[in-house]
């Protein structure tokens, strides 16, 4: 492949143009470094502090998370909006276990991750082989997860667990990399646990995606599912297993929260599967299924939050505000993605596949199959 580029490049031969992923993925790269690049020169202060930045990700490791789930689901042309809800029951559920039953951390992260593969499975079953509409479904998981959440417990509840509250406030500190006080001393920058697992789960997602027969499938059935029937493509099965996969990393999200957080409330993730589709899109997932990378993702969440904090540094610190700009954001890459898709639809340019989703021989084409 590298000789045949070699070759066309120097007989003058036209590259291959940039995948509609490929597109996606880089406008949003390139808008989030743009803005926060305008923002450290023109605000300067916070936005020129290393911790600042790593804030973002502290903050909103658990979007992280549970957008990377989303991401899954569209890219399967489908949606789930209960991971907002099942991020509250998680951790409504852990504090309990850990307080009230003597529960150990590891029995908590079991429980998490047992309560999101439920969901999951239960939402997959009826959405896959019982063809119920996938909104009407997560819509009432999200209303089960948020009645269950005040069963488990009507009062906010705060984890007082010793061991959990030592890992709670374990913090990794980055070397070199920090900010001198107003006393001169320099204070080094820190991330919480939880964003480690917010970046193993991106690189997990982005090698499922980019490396296995399901990751070919998910995008092979969002793009058009009569072909992937052709194509030999068990249909229900990879939109089951998307939904169940949505589920557990929704349950790993919970548990990032609380590890946030360390309290458990029905209003927990308040809005947060909103916020999860939007940054999906953002990043360059196509609402209508076939286009997605977890990294762009990650790319959204930190562009949908950055601008957040963009608004706040301009001194609009009323909540609508911030409401109003994730509108335009939101609206802006929508139209972006429908331009893209009608200039793919009219011929103006020539879009393929990634390089690395493309079936390089027989065997690669027996896998979609089999």
């Amino acid at each position: 492949m590298i000789s045949r580029n070699f070759s066309a490049a120097i007989s003058g031969g036209k590259r291959e143009p940039i995948s509609n992923t490929g597109l996606l993925l880089s406008i949003t790269i390139c808008t989030f470094i743009g803005m926060y690049v305008l923002a450290m020169l023109i605000w300067g202060g916070g936005f020129l502090n290393p911790q600042q930045f790593l804030d973002i990700f502290n903050n909103n490791a658990f979007l992280i998370v549970i957008s990377c789930g989303l991401t899954v689901v569209m890219i399967a042309g489908g949606i789930d909006i209960s991971v907002g809800g099942i991020t509250a029951l998680v951790t409504m559920a852990c504090v309990v276990y850990l307080d009230d039953h003597g529960g150990s951390v590891i029995g908590s992260m079991g429980l998490a991750l047992g309560i999101g593969a439920a969901f999951g499975l239960v939402q997959g079953i009826l959405i896959s082989y019982l063809d119920i509409q996938p909104f009407i479904v997560t819509l009432a998981g999200m209303f089960f997860a948020k009645g269950m959440t005040t069963i488990v417990s009507v009062a906010p509840r705060t984890a007082v667990h010793e061991a959990f509250v030592a890992f709670k406030q374990f913090r990794i500190v980055i070397p070199g990399i920090g900010s001198f006080g107003k006393s001169g001393n320099f204070i080094p920058a820190k991330i919480e646990i939880g964003v480690i697992a917010a970046i193993a789960v991106v690189l997990a997602v982005t090698a499922i995606l980019k490396w296995t027969r399901f990751g070919r499938n998910l995008y092979a059935v969002g793009g058009n599912k009569q072909s992937a029937l052709m194509l030999g493509i068990n249909v229900k099965r990879t939109k089951f297993y998307s939904h169940l996969l949505s589920g557990f990393l929704a349950g790993i999200g919970g548990y990032v929260y609380l590890l946030h957080t360390g309290a458990g409330n029905a209003s927990n993730a308040t809005a947060a599967e909103m916020q999860a589709i939007a940054s999906a899109i953002i990043g360059g997932t196509l609402l209508t299924g076939g286009v997605g990378n977890a990294i762009g993702t990650l790319f959204g969440v930190l562009s949908l939050k950055n601008i957040n904090n963009i608004v706040i540094a301009s001194g609009l610190r009323e909540p609508y505000w911030q409401s109003i700009t994730t509108g335009l954001i939101l609206c802006f890459f929508i139209l972006l993605q429908s331009v893209v898709l009608a200039l793919r639809g009219k011929g103006s340019f020539n879009q393929q596949l990634p390089e690395w989703l493309k079936f390089r021989d027989k065997e690669d084409s027996k896998d979609l199959t089999s």
